[in-house]
C-alpha cells in the first residue's frame, strides 16, 4: 500500500535519473521497516506521528541523502534533483508526505480537497495575497520552487495523517496535470469514469495534454474500501 509519485529536474536524463533513486530509497526504506522491526532508523523517531509517517519522512530525507552523494560523485549530474509525494495505507488510515509541488488530492462525496501544499515561489504569493489563483496559473516563475530532493544536505519533509472513509480517491500527481487542470476540472474527469480509475487516469492525462501538455504527467489514483467484516 505504498504510493509515489516523484517528478525529477535537472535535464531529462539527470532528471529521471534523480526521480528514479527517489523512488527506489523510499521502496527499499519502506519495505526493510516492514519486515525488520529491529532495524536502526538513521533519523530521530516523532512520537507524535504515526508509524508509517515517521517511515515516510525518514525515507525522503535518505533518498534526498543519497541524490546528494550521486551527484557529488558525478560532475554530469550537478543541478539533478526532484520533487516527491508518497502515502502508505494501513486500514483506514493514509500517511502522506511530500516535497515540492507535486500534489495529493482527496476525492470525497463529490468534492476535491487538496492535501498537500506545494512548495513554489506562487504558494507563497498566493498565501501572502499578494496574487490571485489566475493570476498564479500564468505567472511566468510558476514552475519556481522552494524545495525538492538534492538542492540541499538535509530536507523538511511535510508529513501528516487523515482517515479515509470507504469509497475515498486519492490522487498523486505531477505539476503537469496541476498546471494544465483546475482542481474542478480534476474532479469532474474522475467522476465521469466512475469505478474505472484506470480510465480517470488515462482521461487526467488525456486532458491536461490536450489543454498544453507543458510538461510531463504523472497520475496515481486509488480507491479506499472499508473491510466490511
Amino acid at each position: 500500500n505504498l504510493f509515489i509519485v516523484c517528478d525529477g529536474m535537472g535535464g531529462h536524463a539527470a532528471g529521471e535519473v534523480a526521480s528514479r533513486i527517489a523512488v527506489d530509497t523510499v521502496e527499499k526504506f519502506t519495505l526493510a521497516t516492514s519486515n525488520d522491526e529491529d532495524i536502526t532508523w538513521p533519523f530521530e523517531f516523532d512520537e507524535t506521528l504515526s508509524l508509517n509517517a515517521n517511515r515516510i519522512r525518514t525515507a525522503i530525507r535518505l533518498a534526498n541523502q543519497n541524490l546528494i552523494a550521486h551527484i557529488q560523485e558525478r560532475k554530469e549530474f550537478k543541478g539533478m534533483g526532484t520533487t516527491i509525494v508518497c502515502s502508505i495505507v494501513s486500514k483506514d488510515l493514509v500517511s502522506i508526505g511530500h516535497v515540492g509541488d507535486s500534489r495529493i488530492y482527496l476525492l470525497r462525496d463529490g468534492e476535491i480537497k487538496q492535501m498537500t501544499r506545494d512548495h513554489s515561489w506562487i504558494d507563497e504569493q498566493l498565501k501572502q495575497g499578494i496574487l490571485t489563483p489566475e493570476e498564479a496559473r500564468k505567472h511566468p516563475l510558476r514552475n519556481v520552487i522552494t524545495r525538492a530532493l538534492g538542492s540541499k544536505e538535509d530536507v523538511i519533509v511535510d508529513v501528516m495523517d487523515a482517515r479515509l472513509r470507504d469509497g475515498d480517491i486519492v490522487l498523486l500527481c505531477s505539476d503537469g496535470l496541476t498546471g494544465m487542470l483546475h482542481d474542478e476540472e480534476i474532479r469532474d474527469l474522475v467522476k465521469r469514469s466512475g469505478a474505472d480509475l484506470e480510465a480517470a487516469c488515462k482521461s487526467l492525462v488525456d486532458q491536461a495534454n490536450a489543454q498544453g501538455g507543458d510538461d510531463n504527467v504523472t497520475v496515481i489514483l486509488f480507491r479506499y474500501t472499508a473491510d466490511k467484516s
